[in-house]
């Protein structure tokens, strides 16, 4: 078989492979080209109650250590297919919510191919004036980075939010 030919064989071959590569992005997220600058408030006031008739939920990043010298994950949290927000380091910001049930997405923030592939996902069914904390840890060891998420308890939530900055929050333009 001639080169061109064989190339041009496997150039198809790749086309037709390539969706069996790509994972679907879960719908509870938000759109995966959104990316957000965070700032961190240190001692910041603590989060007010819920508004009446809503629920609430605080949003945590724990970064076990920096994931870089001098660099802190960003990690976006989406609801319902919408992003709410995100934190950067060891921060957490908050959102009255709908009561109801909720489809919760993590995402890590990154330009890197294997760290934007890094999604959890959790369901929650939130109720009036209740409090939901959710932790996405980021956990940096010699070979390779762990990405997780928890729902806290609220003794848990309460203390991780006293060792956290507040984060702040805009869409990248």
């Amino acid at each position: 078989m001639k080169p061109g030919i064989a190339a041009l064989l496997f150039g198809g071959f790749l086309v037709l492979v390539h969706p069996a590569w790509a994972a679907p992005w879960p719908s509870s997220c938000g759109d995966a080209q959104v990316k957000f600058e965070v700032t961190r408030q240190a001692r910041p006031p603590a989060p007010a109650p819920p508004a009446a008739g809503k629920a609430q939920v605080i949003f945590l990043e724990n970064e076990l250590q920096p994931v870089g010298p001098f660099m802190h994950a960003t990690v976006r949290f989406g609801l319902d297919g919408s992003w709410v927000g995100a934190d950067n380091g060891t921060s957490y910001f908050v959102a009255d919510i709908a009561p109801g049930v909720h489809h919760l997405c993590t995402s890590w923030q990154s330009s890197v191919g294997s760290l934007k592939k890094n999604v959890q996902l959790a369901l929650f069914d939130a109720a009036p004036g209740k409090v939901y904390y959710f932790e996405a840890r980021v956990a940096p060891s010699k070979y390779l980075v762990l990405f997780d998420l928890f729902q806290l308890n609220e003794d848990e939530g309460k203390y991780m939010v006293t060792l956290a900055k507040r984060a702040t929050f805009k869409v990248q333009p």
